[in-house]
Order: C-alpha cells, then sequence, then structure tokens
C-alpha cells in the first residue's frame, strides 16, 4: 500500500518525518513559517497541517546549483507556498519542542508553487490580529493551530460519531433542505420559488417533520449530522445557521435514549480527549430551576441562587414587596470592589443579556459590617437573615463576599439570575476547564408566555406522553 501523502507532489507531511528517516530522498510541500539567514547556512521552516519541518540550504561547499537554491532561498517571504526535495539528515541542535526536532533536510531541490503578499498577521497561536480581520482573511486564520486543530477534533467527532450510531443500526438519511414552513421556535429563513411567484420554501429549523415520517415509515432509527437554520438575533449561543447531531427512535422509552446518548458521549470524551465520565448527573428541571435559574447549569463552581423571597418583604421596599420572588446570589471575595465596578455589574444585571430591571446589593465587609444599596428599607437584622439563607449553600458566604438580588415574577428572574450566574462565572474566571456531564430531566411541557398571553411548547429533550397513571 503506497504512504498515504505519497502523491506527485510529495512523499510524506512536514509533520511525520523522524530519526528513522535519517538517510532518506524526500520531497515535502508546504508553506513557508519563517526563513533565517545565518551567512553559511539558510534556514526555512515549512508548514502544513501537520507540523514544521526544518530545511537547510548550504552556501559553504556548495556547487552553483546549490548557490542558487541557496540565493532563492533568501527570497521566500512568509506563507510563500513552495516544494523541497532533499535528504533527511540528523540535526545537530535538536528542538525538543517539535515532534521534528531530531531531523531537518537539506534541500536539493526548490520550487516555489505560489509566492505570497506579506499576510496581514502572523500565522501562529497567539496572533496580533482582530477578529474582523482573521474573518476577512479567513483562509489564513484556518492555517493557524487553533482553528486548523477546532476543524479535525470536528472531523473527529463526526466520524465517532457515525461509527457507535451505525453500530447501534441507527441509518443515516439526508432530508430535503427546501421544506414547507412549519412552527418551530423562531422565524423561518425563506426563499422564493422561482416556478411558483409568490410562494416560498423555508430552511429547516430542524428535520422534526422528515424524521418522524421515517419513523411511520418503519425506519426506527434514524440520525443525520445536519444543518439547520434560525432566523433570530446573534448572541453567543445563537447563529443563523449550526449543525446538530439530529436523532430519532421508535419503541424506547426515555431510559433508553438517556443511556444511549450519554454512551455516545463518553465514547467521544474518552477517544478524543482521553476523560472518562463517571455515570452522568441526574437533575430534575425543577430543582436546576430553584438552584442554577437555568435548564443547562454550569455545575464546576458554586454561586447557587437563595430564594430570599421570606424573608425580605414587608419593610415598604416596592420592588421586593410586589415580587413573586427574591432571589440572591453570593459572589466569593469581591466585597471589597470599588463603587464603580459594582456599578457595572448594575448595568450587567440590567442589559440585554441579564434582563433584570434593577440589581439590590449588600456587601458584607471583613469586619463584620454591611453596606447596601438598599439601606433606607433595610436594617443589619435583615441582613443577617438574608447572609444566613445564603450560608446554607454550597460556597457559604460571610465576610469579603458581595450578595446580588434581583426580584419579579419567578419563572423570569429565576432565569434572569441564571444568565447572571453564567456571566458572573466567566467574569470571576470561575469556569474550569474540566468537564462535568448532567441530564436536566422531567422539562414541563408547556410554559405560560407573558406576551402572546397563552401557553407555549418549552424546548426540552422528551416529547413522549407521560402514561404513569393514566388508564390503557
Amino acid at each position: 500500500m503506497a504512504h498515504a501523502f505519497q502523491t506527485g507532489h510529495r512523499t510524506h507531511s512536514c509533520g511525520e518525518l523522524r530519526k528513522e528517516h535519517v538517510g532518506q530522498l524526500v520531497t515535502v510541500c508546504g508553506w513557508v513559517q519563517m526563513s533565517r539567514d545565518m551567512n553559511h547556512f539558510a534556514f526555512v521552516d515549512l508548514r502544513d497541517r501537520y507540523g514544521i519541518t526544518q530545511v537547510v540550504f548550504p552556501k559553504e561547499g556548495a556547487d552553483e546549483a546549490g548557490l542558487q537554491r541557496y540565493e532563492q532561498s533568501r527570497t521566500l517571504g512568509r506563507e510563500f507556498v513552495v516544494k523541497v526535495t532533499g535528504k533527511v539528515v540528523e540535526r545537530i541542535q535538536k528542538n525538543a519542542k517539535r515532534p521534528t526536532g531530531d531531523i531537518e533536510i537539506v534541500a536539493d531541490q526548490l520550487e516555489v508553487l505560489n509566492a505570497s503578499s506579506t499576510p496581514p498577521f502572523k500565522i501562529e497561536d497567539v496572533t496580533d490580529a482582530n477578529e474582523d480581520t482573521r474573518m476577512r482573511y479567513r483562509y489564513l486564520d484556518i492555517r493557524r493551530n487553533p482553528i486548523k486543530d477546532a476543524i479535525l477534533l470536528r472531523n473527529k467527532v463526526t466520524r465517532l460519531v457515525r461509527d457507535y450510531l451505525g453500530d447501534l443500526e441507527f441509518c443515516e438519511v439526508e432530508t430535503p433542505v427546501l421544506i414547507k414552513s412549519t412552527p418551530e421556535g423562531a422565524r423561518d429563513f425563506v426563499v422564493p420559488s422561482r416556478m411558483n411567484p409568490g410562494q416560498f420554501y423555508a430552511l429547516p429549523q430542524s428535520p422534526q417533520t422528515f424524521k418522524q415520517l421515517l419513523m411511520v415509515g418503519g425506519l426506527d432509527r434514524y440520525f443525520q449530522i445536519v444543518k439547520c437554520f434560525r432566523d433570530e438575533e446573534l448572541r453567543a449561543d445563537r447563529q443563523p445557521e449550526f449543525t446538530q447531531i439530529d436523532c430519532e427512535m421508535s419503541f424506547v422509552q426515555q431510559e433508553d435514549v438517556l443511556q444511549i446518548f450519554e454512551g455516545m458521549i463518553r465514547q467521544i470524551f474518552k477517544s478524543l480527549c482521553g476523560h472518562e465520565f463517571p455515570p452522568f448527573q441526574r437533575m430534575e428541571y425543577s430543582e436546576a430551576m430553584d438552584r442554577f435559574g437555568i435548564d443547562k447549569p454550569d455545575l464546576r463552581y458554586d454561586m447557587e441562587l437563595v430564594d430570599l423571597t421570606e424573608v425580605s418583604k414587608g419593610k415598604n421596599f416596592k420592588m421586593f414587596d410586589d415580587a413573586e420572588l427574591v432571589v440572591g446570589m453570593c459572589c466569593k471575595g469581591i466585597g471589597s470592589w470599588s463603587g464603580k465596578k459594582v456599578k457595572d455589574l448594575e448595568k450587567k444585571a440590567t442589559g440585554q443579556e441579564v434582563g433584570a430591571s434593577a440589581l439590590v446589593w449588600l456587601k458584607i465587609n471583613p469586619d463584620g459590617t454591611y453596606d447596601c444599596s438598599a439601606k433606607k428599607f433595610f436594617t443589619d437584622e435583615d441582613y443577617v437573615k438574608w447572609v444566613e439563607k445564603a450560608k446554607a449553600k454550597p460556597g457559604g458566604c460571610g465576610p469579603g463576599d458581595l450578595l446580588l438580588i434581583i426580584a419579579g415574577a419567578r419563572s423570569g428572574k429565576q432565569e434572569s439570575m441564571g444568565k447572571f450566574r453564567h456571566l458572573m462565572g466567566t467574569e470571576l474566571g470561575l469556569r474550569s476547564e474540566g468537564f462535568r456531564a448532567l441530564w436536566v430531566v422531567n422539562f414541563p411541557m408547556l410554559e405560560w408566555d407573558e406576551d402572546e398571553g397563552r401557553f407555549t411548547a418549552k424546548h426540552h429533550p422528551f416529547t413522549s406522553p407521560w402514561t404513569e397513571g393514566q388508564p390503557c
């Protein structure tokens, strides 16, 4: 079998040559990462997606052709695309930071496949370019390891998913992209029909209709790695188009679904990250909302929500007295923040991302005294009750901490505080690089929409009827 990289242009990649290749004549192609002239030698770091190999162009003792190659190598700029043929030799000064650091190629031939203008930013792991520049020159940004590695990781994930689901008799089916508009959670992108003026196709928000038809048609296990489209405003977790692992099964219960896809996630992490999850924790939807204010909580840090409703009313503070829920969270170690920084927190809490109507804060000073933004209405006795409630939560609450409080309707303010918790976790650097897996179960089927004045379907992973206690 031929070597994977053996083509008409190259025999090896720039990332695979090792000591065992010493003495071999090889041809590599790639981009010039860096070049340097050391008087008697010119060195070029040649890069492709697999790694970097050092190429040497000797001047001392070179024949006429060698001198020409040496002079030509000195004209190579960053990101020139070149083809080099030469002999692999062991390096005298090794580079332990590179897998190819024990060898180098002494060039016998050099061909410039494509010259390049000076790139607008460095093709390195840490770049000096802002995001707009990187997006404008996306083809250059893709050459950087962080972007390239993310693309390659995604490729590995999709291959693992296909293998895992295929082994469980799932059938991959491509469903139509031009469909009839159906009620979903966001607005559709529409495509005008040339053959039917005034009529439109919609781009699918999900293949929901088609996968249900497949189930009715007897194809009991379906999956698809599918592109979906939603016409909604951009946010960190919202894009107009996205890819999802879409699945459907017949003749199963919730536990079957949990087991199959927990197994898939565990296999992906074990294969690609070397991380072995324990059995996934499970949490009721109601508990997740009460403790974290969100149906997908980050469990890598504490800062749980604390219900202060009972100990906050009856003080002639309208914001609390009129509220269905008064909810707080304790942020550790930031009670000494300046007034300006706390004011910035108030702006974030009442901004579009969190959506709170107002924020009340309580500083717990190191000497045991208190400072509150609503001190006109509350006393030290009230503050002690708040802190005692917060102390009962994981992580506790005490001197040097800052208690943040919002109030309003239960569902809306739980969610607002959940978003605020997420924001503060990021702000305080609490969101570690580790992994915590969680299934949130028993979502409500419907939720009340205040704006529309009606019940709407709740977004959740399971929509099968709950049959416990129902007559057959």
